[in-house]
Formats: C-alpha cells, structure tokens, sequence
C-alpha cells in the first residue's frame, strides 16, 4: 500500500477510480464528489495528507508524490490524452466534457471549492449538451430517447472516455474523442478542436448505439492491433447498487473496422531498449504508450540510459513531425534524459503544444526554480499561442507568493483573451495568494489589465481587508473614479460590492464621498447601482433615501427593485419594517418584502402577517411561513393560528417545521410536537415506516395521485433545493436523473434524508444576535462573514451577528417530510416524483418557482 485515507465508505462508486498512466510519467486517478478523502502513504499525519473531493488526481511512482491536478465538476467516470498530450475528462450529470488544466478550479454540481477566494468556476469545454436540456430527458428510462435528446447525444450520464489513436479505424476517427452514453446505450464522438486559448469540444454523429436493456457501458480500452474493448457493467440497475446489481453478467465487447492486422510484435515488453525507443514513432498509441512506460520502467531501476537519451534528443532536434517531437520529450523526461538546462533550451521550439510541454516539465518536480520563474516571463512577454499562455498560468500556483507577479502581469495584458473562458480565471487562481501582500501591484493590475475578470477578483479580495488596511481601498475608488471606461469602473466596484456583502456597516474609505459623485454622474446604470449599493454600507443617509424611493417604485425595473430591497434589509435602514410591509401585496417583490420582514426587530411583524395571510399571494404567504418561524416569538403566534385552523399546517413546510422544533424554547417545542405528533418518531421504526407507506402507496393506488397537485407539492416542499424537469434550486442535487422509479429509493431518502448525508453536506444552527435562528449549510469563509445556504435563500451574514453555530449530524431536508401531509397528499407527490414526465401546475396556482423562474 502505498497511498491511503480514502473515505471509501462514502465515496463508495467512485473513487480511486480509472487508473491511467500520463505521458509524463505519473499514474492518474479520478475522485468522486461524496465525500473528501485524505490521502497520504500510510501512517502519514494529517498535515502531510492532501484533501480531495471531487477531482483528478495523480501519483509518482518512484518520487512517491501525491497531487490534485484539477478540482470540480461531479463524477469523473473516464479519461484519456489526445495525440498531443492534452488529459480531457468526462463527467455524469452535469456538463459532460472537461479539459484537465492542472490547478484548474470546475464548477461543481453542489457544494463549495475548497478556496473560497476563487469567487468563480471554469466552465465546461464543450459547446454542446448529449441531451435536450428543455426536454424531460430521463423519461428514456420509461419510453426511450425523445427525437430531440436522440439528435443531441442521448442522455446526461458519460463512463469511459477513449481518444482513438490505432491504424484499424478510418482515418476520420483519428485523435476523436468517444465516451459511451449510459442512458442513450450508445457511443457518442466529439471532435475536439483548438479555440481561444484552449480547446473546445464539437458534437459529431453518435457512433454506435445498440436497443439492448441491459447495456451498461462503463469504459473504453485501446486493443493492442488498433481495435477498441468495450466493458459493459451489463446490468438493469445503475449507481449505489440500489437494485438490478447482478455480478456475473458482465461483457467485453471488442470493435473493429474489418478483420485487423496480427499485431507484429506479440510481446512489447520482450524487446531490448533501442527497438522500445523506436516504438515512439510509431502511428499505433498503443505501442508508443507500453513501450514508453517499459522505458520508465527500466529506467527507475538504474539501467544505464545515455545511449538512448542520445538517440532521442538526435530525434527530437530533427524530426520535423510535432508528433514525434512530444513523444521524444516525454520519454526523455521520464528516463530522465531531459535537464532543467536542456527543457530552458527548448522554450523557442516551433510547435506550440512543444512549448507548452516545456512549460508542464519545467514544473513537474514541484516548486519552480528562479531560473525557471524568469525564463518564464520572459517567455509570456512575446508568446503568442494561448495554450503556452495557458500553462504559463498554470505554473503561477507553483511560484511563492510574491514572485508570480512579473508573470501574472504579462499574462493578464493579453488582449487578444480578454474574455477568454480559461485563460482570465486560471491567472486569478495563480495571482490570489499575493493580492493581499502585494496591494500596489495588484491595483496597477486593476488599473491596466483587459481582463475584466481579474479586475474584479483583486477588487474583492483587497476590500475583504478594508477593516485592517484602507489605503488599498481609497486607491482602488480612484482607479474606479478615473477609469477611462465604465466597464473597468463597474468592475471595481462590483468586486468591492461583493466583498462587503452582508455586512451593515464599513469604514468609508477617504477617498469615497468625492468619487462618489463621479459614479452619480456616470451615464451607465449599473455603475450607478452599485455605488448606491456601497454608499449605504459606508453610511450614506443620501443614498438609503434613493434606494427607498426605488423600491416602492411600482415603474422600476423589478430586478432594480429587489436589489434595492437586499441593501436595504442588508443595511437595516430606518423605516425598514413600515416600507416592508406598505409592498408586501406588491406582484413583483411582495414576497421579497415578506421575506426581508425577518430581518426586522418589530413586533408587531407577527399580527401584520397573521392578519393578511390569507390575503397574501401564494409566493409571499409561503415566505410568510418562513419569516414567521424564525423567531421563537415569532413561531408561537404561527403556531397558535395553525392550532386554531386559520393557517392549515399542511402549508408549513417541513423544514420550517423542524426549525422551530429545534429551538430552545419548551413551549413552542411543546405546540410543535402537539400539531405534529408524528415527528416524534424515533430512527428505530424508519424502516416500519417505510413498509407501511409502500403498502399505502401500492401501484393501483399510485395510479390514482393526483400529478398536478404532486406538483404543486413539489415546488412548496422540495423544489427549493432540489431541481426536477429543468426547474428548481441547486442547493441538493437535481432529482431528474435519480433513482425517482424506484419506491424504496425515494422512501429511503426521504424518510430517514440523514442516513447517508456526507460530512461536508450537514446542516448547521445558527442563533443570531437579532433572536432568528437559520439552519443550513454554513461556508466558513475567511473574514467578517459567513455565507449559509438556507432551503430558501443564500444569505451573507456578518460574523458580528452571530451569537452560536452548532453543527448537527442531520441534512437540510427536514425528516418527517411526509409525515406532515395528509395521505392523499403524500400519495400525489409521491406519484409525481415517479412520474417520467412533467405535468402542469393545477390552474388556479401560479408557476412561481423559489429561484425566481
């Protein structure tokens, strides 16, 4: 054993998972999104282990080091280079294709990166989707591929990924990229082609499909003789061994384009050195890949390799073919035939992806030499392609903090990427560790730089310090007041905006109240809005006044409208409760309004809403449930309308429900298990309870719900969170593509939701200062505030307010979820979760979703 930690028993279907040797010599690996492991060898302590969540990773095998190459995205199933050398990923769920830059940070399917200051996600590289996003795309399961998802790639889930690089196949095939489709049963071909400063990947037609049932395929296998392997899992049943696992019904299947040549070589391994090294020109990958690592191989045990390295830097300097040039490097490096010195020599080579392999090397034995670090700037003053400029960026998180800067700023001058997807995103990961230490650079680089993206990210992470150190602050307004466009200004301030968030109060930085005036004066409406937005947090009474009169505004934009509202409620502005309560009917923000009530420290909030709750529309009476049971003395007039059936308590929610059970008040404890006895079940008679709701929820039974009204069910109860059909929150993962046909699934995680929920998905309880109570998932960010993702909204709260957070071993969504509803209720609901299709809301009820759509 020479790496452990892996959280196994969460991660459980993905994890150490397709193991594949790089052309750079380490071994490669992919980890799923479950759990965080951490991985050291074994006895190692925790700070020499490193912290992997959703990820690919890679291992040396004879320095014995461990690294994250990339972060993100949801479950890696498959993997494979190009015939350059450039590691793409494909992924189940969410976007399907990703190119692995190492230190790159990819969006995630739910939860947090590790580093909070990233403030944004690298997007897919794909332009495409394999299924209609507009279409109810799992109903393939039930009635098979829809015309539309059939013409897009058949369905969200990916395994295995293989660049095709043998002689069998066409010619056309050659360096295209295959993954199997897992829903689709097919195998689908992307082409993969140079664009901006990286790559992006074009649909092409599907390649195979077959109408077996039973077809589960899980990888992709080059053939010595230019063939390709398919594995087929070969099963009913999909992930977490939730049904249809059988274990002996496996298949390999093996695809060739007629009969392929026998192999001339029957055992690679057998051949001496000089005849392994002449495998490298060959056009079969598979030979030029098992011939390299037997290379390495002997080369690791000391054979002698000057001969060889010879031959190979002979062939380097004057083979003309790319191709062959890269093969020639890697091997050389990885039989360590290629010196920092020799790798310096070849940073002028003609072929970009050459260069951009200089690069990879130059840093592959960890921290960049000073050599390196210059010949690296020196190199991005007149570098053209943006693939070398992309792992120019990639090696600043190899640099110490402080001497990335002469690199970072030639990056970022880069016009011609300015708005490039990567390019912008992978110098801020590099630059962030120096921002704070460096402040006069990095406003130079604000002031300067095209790169809007890096603007605003060194704007954000400067004013996060404002409390400790103003003067950076003071130089970004003026950089924001004297820019000579609004787009670089809006940045500034929009970066200061989203580091100041949530608090109620900051320092005034010196320089505001005359650049101020500036903004006011500007023509571009944003930038307006945004030093409004600030003014307030720097204690402008002037701007409160304008933001007052913009929410009541029945004429203004509702968006303008509700931003309004978030920095008064932010802010706490006086007259805040009555100017709340005068547009809590209002059709745009009403529910915003009701909302934003639980900020206020008014009693006589209770009354107001228990008076007109009836009166209220749908989306502001459900935002009333939720303001009302934030407060214990809030929940006990909410409670004492629902004992008394003037609110019915099939319309609180049961994560409302729960909330107020935990607080620490006896009384409303008391009511709550009065009103819902049922809650008072133990984790002992789940499992009686699901047999009894299985029997009750029979298949002719089911047939009867009501699917419209399980709808509507949805959307009070579950859609906040979770996204179904396209619609709904992101907070939990999306329901459309889970195990929704099978009873005992959905039963399990809905009845007993804490069972399996992972370390960094528990819920916490928050008691603040004001007496609310939030309960969610808290980021533990760095400076004066925390951000907690409650069912219903994403807050920013200031350390300042909080009083106690106490961390539970339970998940966001509430137990006792169909407890709380009457049987017919849970029958409909229940029916709609199954159902494969999406049904209209009932007539008389407004399609308002908890995000806004």
């Amino acid at each position: 054993v020479v790496l452990d930690g892996w959280d196994e028993g969460e991660v459980r279907h993905n994890i150490v998972n397709g193991l594949r040797w790089g052309p750079d010599g380490w071994l490669y690996g992919r980890h799923g999104i479950q759990a965080t492991s951490r991985v050291g060898p074994p006895g190692a302590p925790p700070a020499q282990r490193v912290s992997l969540n959703c990820c690919v990773w890679r291992y040396h095998p004879t320095r014995k080091v461990f690294e994250v190459v990339c972060r993100g995205t949801t479950n890696p199933w498959g993997m494979d280079w190009n015939e350059r050398g450039e590691l793409f990923f494909i992924n189940t769920v969410i976007n399907h294709l990703w190119h692995a830059l190492p230190g790159a940070h990819y969006q995630r399917m739910y939860g947090e990166d590790d580093n909070p200051r990233l403030y944004e996600l690298m997007t897919q590289t794909a332009d495409h989707f394999h299924w209609d996003t507009a279409d109810a795309w799992h109903k393939i399961r039930q009635t098979g591929v829809t015309p539309t998802t059939d013409a897009a790639g058949g369905g969200h889930a990916h395994t295995g990924l293989l660049f095709y690089l043998g002689e069998n196949w066409p010619e056309r095939y050659r360096d295209t990229l295959f993954t199997i489709n897992l829903h689709g049963m097919r195998l689908n071909n992307d082409r993969i082609e140079r664009q901006g400063a990286g790559y992006v990947g074009r649909h092409g037609p599907d390649f195979l499909k077959t109408t077996d049932p039973w077809f589960r395929g899980i990888d992709l296998i080059a053939a010595h003789d230019g063939g390709v392997y398919l594995a087929d899992w070969s099963d009913i049943g999909e992930c977490h061994e939730i049904d249809g696992v059988h274990r002996s019904s496996g298949r390999i299947f093996k695809i060739t384009y007629g009969a392929p040549a026998r192999p001339a070589i029957a055992d690679v391994a057998a051949l001496d050195d000089e005849k392994l090294m002449v495998l490298q020109w060959q056009k079969n990958e598979w030979l030029v890949r098992q011939s390299g690592q037997i290379l390495q191989q002997r080369a690791a045990t000391g054979r002698p390799m000057e001969k060889i390295h010879e031959t190979l830097r002979a062939k380097f300097c004057d083979d003309a073919d790319p191709v062959h040039k890269l093969h020639a490097l890697w091997r050389l490096h990885v039989t360590g035939g290629a010196s920092e010195e020799w790798l310096f020599s070849q940073l002028d080579a003609r072929d970009e992806n050459v260069r951009a392999w200089v690069v990879r090397l130059l840093g592959d034995q960890g921290a960049l030499s000073a050599e390196a670090v210059r010949a690296f700037t020196s190199l991005a003053s007149e570098e053209k392609s943006g693939l070398v400029l992309l792992y120019l960026a990639s090696a600043l998180q190899r640099m110490a903090p402080g001497e990335s800067l002469d690199l970072a700023e030639r990056l970022a001058a880069k016009s011609e990427f300015a708005t490039d997807p990567a390019l912008p995103l992978m110098i801020w990961y590099g630059l962030e560790p120096t921002v704070s230490d460096h402040p006069a650079r990095a406003i130079k680089l604000a002031s300067s730089t095209p790169m809007l993206t890096v603007v605003r990210s060194i704007s954000r992470r400067l004013t996060e310090n404002l409390a400790a150190d103003a003067e950076p602050i003071n130089q970004l307004v003026v950089t924001a007041a004297k820019a000579s466009s609004a787009d670089r200004g809006r940045s500034i301030l929009a970066g200061m905006a989203d580091a100041l968030r949530g608090q109620r109060k900051a320092p005034m930085p010196s320089e505001w109240t005359s650049a101020e005036k500036s903004f006011a004066d500007s023509t571009d409406q944003e930038l307006q809005q945004l030093a409004q937005e600030l003014s307030v947090v720097f204690g402008d009474g002037r701007a409160l006044d304008d933001l007052m009169r913009v929410a009541q505004s029945g004429s203004a934009d509702p968006a303008i409208r509700r931003d309004a509202l978030r920095v008064l409620t932010e802010a706490r502005a006086e007259g805040l409760s009555a100017l709340l309560q005068k547009i809590v009917d209002d059709r745009d923000v009403g529910a915003d309004a009701v909302r934003s009530l639980a900020y206020c420290d008014d009693a006589t909030i209770p009354k107001f809403l228990l008076d007109r709750f009836n009166k209220l529309k749908p989306p502001a009476r459900e935002a009333a449930i939720v303001t009302l049971s934030s407060r214990p003395a809030w929940a006990k007039p909410l409670l004492e309308t629902i004992a008394s059936g003037g609110i019915s308590r099939n319309q609180a929610p049961g994560f409302q429900v729960r909330q107020m059970a935990s607080f620490a008040d006896e009384a409303v404890r008391r009511q709550v298990s009065e009103l819902w006895p049922e809650l008072k079940e133990i984790s002992g008679v789940k499992k009686e309870r699901i047999e009894r709701m299985k029997k009750s929820l029979s298949g002719e039974n089911l047939k009867q719900a009501d699917l419209a009204n399980g709808r509507q069910r949805f959307v009070q109860a579950c859609a906040t969170c979770h996204t179904l059909f396209g619609q709904g929150g992101k907070l939990a993962p999306d329901l459309t593509g889970a195990q929704r046909s099978n009873l005992d699934y959905l039963l399990e995680n809905i009845i007993d939701p804490s069972a399996t929920v992972t370390a960094g998905y528990r819920m916490s309880t928050i008691a603040l200062a004001d007496g609310r109570v939030l309960n969610g998932f808290v980021s533990d960010q760095a400076g004066p505030t925390l951000t907690i993702q409650t069912p219903t909204e994403r807050l920013i709260i200031s350390r300042a307010d909080v009083e106690e957070i106490h961390k539970t071993e339970l998940s966001l969504m509430p137990e006792g979820l169909l407890e709380v509803l009457p049987e017919k209720e849970t029958r409909d609901l229940i029916g709609y979760l199954m159902s494969p299709l999406q049904v209209p809301l009932p007539a008389n009820r407004a399609q308002v979703w908890p995000n806004g759509r």
